[in-house]
């Protein structure tokens, strides 16, 4: 019980830290990140995640390997964000007519600029590690999975369509 619970929270948090579209490939679009399969650009894509996980049916050997990934992932970024977090607090501590104000809002934007590209490289690396980790016939289901996922957003978006909103004016 408590080596799945373990297992629970590592791979959590590997979805939690960006595991965004992990199986997915670039989305048609060309915007550089699926919205398509194993999505969650958004943390509310998390537990559609770990449902993926549990349909992959992972051996044990696979799990371990996933969570070493993971947990390498975090080690490795943990650094550069806390980083980041420190430059965010900085400027957030200071005044509009502050000396410096503008140089560090620029420095902020800059950082930031950064590490939005720092995390799509790293999420797709990750991605493609644990993409490894599969079975052909788990990459298979993958695919699978992610037409499946396709069609349910063109059936909702269908919906919408047809029975719009009304506005509040």
């Amino acid at each position: 019980m408590r080596k799945h619970t373990l297992l629970r929270l590592a791979l959590a948090s590997a979805l939690a830290i960006g595991t965004t579209a992990v199986m997915a490939a670039p989305d048609a679009g060309g915007q550089g990140s699926s919205a398509h399969g194993w999505h969650g650009h958004h943390d509310h894509h998390g537990h559609g995640q770990m449902m993926m996980l549990h349909k992959l049916s992972l051996s044990d050997a696979q799990k371990a390997s996933v969570k070493q990934i993971v947990q390498a992932e975090r080690a490795q970024n943990k650094a550069p964000r806390e980083a980041l977090r420190q430059q965010r607090s900085a400027f957030e501590s200071m005044t509009p007519n502050q000396v410096g104000y503008q140089a560090a809002a620029a420095s902020l934007a800059k950082a930031e600029g950064q590490a939005t590209q720092d995390r799509a490289l790293r999420k797709a690396d990750l991605r493609a590690k644990i993409y490894a980790v599969l079975t052909p016939q788990q990459q298979a289901q993958v695919a699978t999975f992610k037409a499946q996922a396709q069609e349910r957003r063109a059936q909702w978006k269908q919906f919408k369509a047809q029975h719009p909103v009304p506005s509040s004016q």
